[in-house]
C-alpha cells in the first residue's frame, strides 16, 4: 500500500485489517458448546438481531448471552457464550503490531470499528499488547490516538455519520485521511465525504 502526499490520518479497521477472523473456528466453538441454533449467523456473515444490537451497544454482554439461551433452549454460562463468540478472532500479529507503531511517528492513528464489547475486550485485553524487541510494552493506547467503536457510538459503518462524527471528534480534515477497510461498502461511504480509502481484500494488503 502507497500512502499518498498529503496524508496526515490513517484510521484502520479491525476486523480483517488488523486482527483475522475465522468463521469456521467461531462456529465450530458455537456447536461445541451448544449454540448450534445461532451458527448460521456467522456462517450467513448476518449481522442482525442480537448481533446487530450486541454492535450497536443497544444489549449488555449478559443480556446477549440471555438472548443466547432462549434462542438456544439451553443453560449456557456467560463465560461459555463469550468464548465461543470469540473464537471469530484469530489475532494480531506482531507485524502489523510492529508496522502501527512505526506509522505511528509520522502520522495520527486511530481506530474504527464495527464491533462489541465481548470482541473489543478481547482485542484490548489479549492481542494488542506487544513486547518490542527493546523490551518496552506496548497497550492498546500506544498505536492509536483515539479508538471508535459502534457500540460506544451506537453508529456502525456504512453509515456517513459514523465517519462525520470521527472526523469532528478527532478534528482531522477528509482530504488529509486515509481509510483502510475490507468492505467496499464502508470504503464508499468514506470516500463520499472526501476520505482517501484502501479496500483491504486479503488482511496483509496495507502492510505490503
Amino acid at each position: 500500500m502507497t500512502i499518498e502526499k498529503g496524508i496526515r490520518n490513517i484510521v484502520f479497521d479491525l476486523g480483517g485489517v488488523l486482527c483475522g477472523l475465522s468463521g469456521e473456528r467461531c462456529i465450530s466453538a458455537l456447536q461445541s458448546v451448544g449454540a448450534d441454533a445461532i451458527a448460521h449467523y456467522v456462517a450467513e456473515h448476518k449481522v442482525e438481531d442480537l448481533f446487530l444490537r450486541a454492535e450497536l451497544g443497544e444489549i449488555s454482554t449478559h443480556a446477549f448471552c440471555d438472548e443466547v439461551r432462549h434462542i438456544t433452549g439451553r443453560a449456557l454460562a456467560d463465560e461459555s457464550v463469550v468464548w465461543a463468540w470469540n473464537e471469530l478472532l484469530t489475532g494480531i500479529s506482531d507485524r502489523r503490531k510492529a508496522r502501527l507503531l512505526e506509522l505511528r511517528g509520522s502520522y495520527r492513528l486511530f481506530l474504527l470499528s464495527n464491533t462489541n464489547d465481548m470482541h473489543w475486550r478481547r482485542c484490548a485485553d489479549d492481542f494488542f499488547p506487544f513486547t518490542a524487541a527493546d523490551g518496552r510494552r506496548y497497550l492498546v493506547g500506544d498505536y492509536f490516538e483515539k479508538v471508535f467503536l459502534s457500540y460506544e457510538l451506537h453508529l456502525a459503518k456504512p453509515s456517513e455519520e459514523i465517519f462525520r462524527r470521527v472526523l469532528a471528534d478527532a478534528d482531522i480534515a477528509a482530504e488529509q485521511t486515509l481509510f483502510i477497510d475490507d468492505s467496499p461498502a464502508n470504503c464508499a461511504a468514506a470516500a463520499s465525504l472526501g476520505i482517501h480509502t484502501f479496500h483491504n481484500r486479503n488482511i496483509d494488503d496495507w502492510l505490503l
